[in-house]
């Protein structure tokens, strides 16, 4: 049985969702704020968070970037508002998908169904890693602050695109993967999966990364390998 959590400061909400959720054959835990939210992650394992964008104190933005430094717990956020920058800014802080509200409850058990399935379809030994800051080629890649500082200590801004990406490749540095892999590791959705699409975000990388980026190599047929030591903290 997959374990849901879902917060958000409306009670009302909350409970609606647990109970429909909970029909459904998920369990289900809830919480107001980040507060609630990181005593529930502290407490059980959970396999999915459904993260409200509007929450007192902490917003959903800010407690999915801390999610993504921490851990690779899919994420859908919610909305009240449904301007483009926001979901923008939601998927650039790491989320899996994005929901406006008022929102249908079977497009969220949907989503939720999707993202699981898609989680689930990595093979074992690349499943994705908890790690918060790795060094490499005089490089360092600090996942909490998200920031790549290169070799001679300025800071190189990466989209959200290119730091998932980044993520996955120092996480299985010397592993082959898949176009498709790569997607799937980073909380891709299905039009990343296209290959032009991964392509132009390792060029991208490779173009930011410099000298580094050579790291990089294109095993044909097959997909990308990042070649190098990489250090995990």
């Amino acid at each position: 049985m997959h374990r849901l959590l879902v917060v958000d400061d409306d009670s009302d909400i909350r409970g609606l969702l647990a109970e429909q959720l909970g029909r459904t054959g998920y369990a289900v835990s809830t919480a107001a704020d980040g507060v609630e939210m990181r005593h529930a992650l502290a407490r059980e394992p959970i396999d999915l968070i459904v993260l409200d964008l509007n929450l007192p104190r902490e917003d959903g933005l800010a407690l999915c970037r801390e999610l993504r430094a921490r851990s690779t717990t899919p994420v859908i956020m919610l909305t009240a508002r449904a301007e483009p920058i926001d979901r923008v800014l939601g998927l650039e802080m790491g989320a899996d998908d994005y929901l406006a509200k008022p929102f249908e409850p079977r497009e969220l058990l949907a989503r939720i169904r999707n993202v699981l399935r898609r989680t689930e379809a990595l093979p074992a030994n690349l499943e994705p890693l908890a790690m918060r800051r790795a060094t490499f080629a005089d490089w360092v890649f600090d996942l909490e602050r998200r920031h790549l500082v290169d070799p001679a200590g300025r800071v190189v801004m990466l989209s959200g695109a290119e730091f998932r990406l980044l993520r996955v490749f120092v996480g299985h540095a010397n592993k082959v993967l898949s176009r498709d892999q790569l997607a799937a590791l980073g909380g891709g959705r299905s039009y990343e999966t296209q290959d032009r699409a991964m392509d132009l975000q390792v060029s991208r990388l490779r173009q930011k990364l410099g000298a580094a980026g050579g790291l990089i190599k294109t095993v044909r047929n097959e997909g990308y390998v990042f070649a190098g030591v990489v250090t995990l903290a």
